[in-house]
């Protein structure tokens, strides 16, 4: 260790090899992480996944380097935030029924108006988020810890693939083969759409995010659905229409509110302590490369220039997008920091909402101010994410930049294509609530758009999510479960039980054979996390498979 508590950077960071190892992991993880976060209605960090990937690829070209490690993965993460942006805003429109006032070009320029904005905001911010705060951004830690602890070896790469593999095969036997059944243990509850959903991925994200979240999860499920569809309907209170506009409002409320919070707690009463800095030496603009500043500058102006011209959007809107788009940024970074959640779509809403308060914008594009704000905010929570991650091992802050940028234009380009190849295979009519993708972040954002079904149960789910995170409960969640089919959080709280026993039979086990076991090898949790990343990866990669064979015999015949 150096004296400020940093490891000392080791041999090449940004190699070569690590590019290219980079560029493939982006296409796979950008594409499997749409289709993630469309058919999950959410979106688990990748980080863990792919910095463990990227050691035991390197290894396999004789490189050892963990901050060579570090930098691939942060190529092959990059785009998987711009995924998010654009999965949990733009599908809106489909569900809207407006998709023939756009075309696919302005999809590609709101990823990558998104994509240049964030950039931009995080190397502006890094020093004092990073370097100079006490900001736990703790999904940066685990992946730096994951580095350090674990000098993968052959087991941990066996595990890694043959769950995915293993995930692989099962979804193409259930989806391409049709020989497994989609949902398992179905009943004919009216107005509530009751089973399990027979998914390796499903149970991973249950796995993955276990305890209290899911808990909670499964609670606002439970409420909604049988105790106010079912309960509800039953005591006459409502009928099944009214019950459902009431859940569905209340569910996006919740969600809002939640988003709110991490606002008003996390975000506002210290980012401008963040924003001043501490007075040393380097705290602003003077701390980046002369002809970095160019390159930032350029980056600003080509985004303004897409946004303005590419997306029909007026000049006087786009000047407030950028300058929101660099406030919005700071937010999810405090966010991150603070909480290791990015509400990125809460954070497009919210400008949204402001924009559309200036009169004169149409339904698509408010999608597009949407969707470049969550893309902004997608990527300013993985970069500091990452940055801290390379605060820690010793990594060049410098190089990590350009693998954003390299990892993020990518993923701008291989998100829009996915999504291209989802729409061509499935059809427009396939996304939004009950649908083959549920895509619940964009139905929210299509609600705020057309007209909320039930006010006073959206009011009562603002105020209930917020007050409900500022008590430190995590009201997101409550909010996903009241909002999603309730075998969407069933069918994840049978993969936390799965944690729940696994913890209790491999804990113990592993604790027993510490003393005996090589340096290189993971803990019992490691292991878990990247088993169930594989599977999670596996069903994700697959179902875009499937998608493209779809567009691709669709285009021959």
């Amino acid at each position: 260790m150096s004296k400020n508590g940093k490891r000392p950077a080791e041999g090449v960071q940004l190699s070569v090899a690590g590019i290219v190892i980079g560029v493939i992991g982006c296409v796979i993880i950008t594409a499997s992480s749409v289709y993630t976060a469309l058919k999950m209605g959410a979106l688990p960090w990748p980080t863990i996944f792919t910095s463990i990937t990227a050691l035991l690829l390197l290894r396999a070209f004789g490189h050892s380097s963990l901050n060579e490690a570090n930098i691939t993965q942060i190529i092959m993460s990059a785009g998987s935030m711009v995924a998010g942006g654009i999965a949990f805003t733009i599908p809106g429109i489909w569900i809207l029924g407006i998709s023939d006032q756009t075309n696919w070009v302005e999809v590609c320029f709101v990823a990558l108006a998104g994509t240049l904005l964030g950039l931009v905001a995080t190397a502006l911010i890094r020093k004092r988020f990073v370097d100079e705060s006490d900001l736990e951004y703790p999904i940066g830690v685990a992946a730096a810890e994951t580095l350090t602890a674990s000098r993968a070896g052959g087991k941990t790469g066996k595990r890694l693939f043959a769950s995915m593999a293993f995930a692989g095969v099962y979804s193409f036997l259930r989806d391409g083969l049709g020989v497994l059944p989609a949902m398992l243990a179905a009943l004919p509850i009216p107005g509530v759409t009751f089973g399990l959903y027979n998914s390796p991925m499903m149970l991973s994200i249950g796995f993955l995010m276990g305890g209290v979240s899911i808990a909670l999860y499964v609670a606002g499920a439970v409420f909604a659905n049988f105790g106010l569809i079912v309960g509800g309907t039953a005591a006459g209170l409502w009928d099944l229409a009214t019950a459902q506009a009431v859940v569905s409002s209340l569910g996006m409320g919740l969600m809002m509110g939640s988003g709110f919070g991490v606002v008003c707690k996390d975000v506002l009463p210290k980012a401008a302590h963040y924003l001043r800095g501490n007075g040393k030496e380097g705290d602003s603009l003077t701390d980046i490369r002369k002809s970095d500043r160019g390159v930032l500058a350029l980056f600003v102006a080509a985004a303004a220039l897409v946004i303005c011209f590419g997306l029909g959007i007026n000049p006087l809107a786009t000047v407030i997008i950028v300058l929101l788009s660099f406030v919005t940024t700071v937010m999810s970074a405090q966010s991150v920091g603070q909480t290791g959640i990015d509400p990125m779509e809460i954070f497009g809403l919210i400008v949204l909402l402001a924009i559309a308060a200036l009169g004169g914008t149409d339904q698509v594009r408010l999608f597009f101010v949407a969707g470049v704000i969550a893309v902004a905010c997608g990527i300013g929570g993985d970069v500091m994410s990452d940055f801290k991650t390379g605060h820690i091992i010793g990594t060049d802050p410098r190089s990590m930049w350009i693998g954003q940028v390299i990892g993020a234009l990518i993923g701008t380009v291989v998100a829009t294509a996915t999504m291209i190849a989802l729409v061509g295979a499935y059809g427009t009519a396939a996304f939004g609530p009950g649908q083959t993708f549920v895509a619940a972040q964009a139905s929210v954002v299509a609600t705020m758009v057309s007209g909320i079904p039930n006010m006073p149960a959206f009011v009562v789910g603002i105020v209930a999510g917020i007050v409900l995170y500022c008590l430190g409960v995590p009201s997101m969640m409550i909010g996903l479960g009241v909002y999603l089919p309730f075998y969407m959080p069933l069918s994840a709280g049978i993969g936390a039980l799965v944690k729940i026993a696994y913890d209790k039979i491999a804990g113990p086990r592993g604790a027993k054979g510490k003393h005996a076991a090589k340096d290189e090898e993971l803990s019992h949790d490691d292991t878990g996390v990247i088993v169930a990343s594989g599977l999670l990866g596996g069903e994700s990669i697959v179902g875009v498979i499937i998608a493209l064979a779809g567009v691709i015999s669709g285009l021959v015949g």
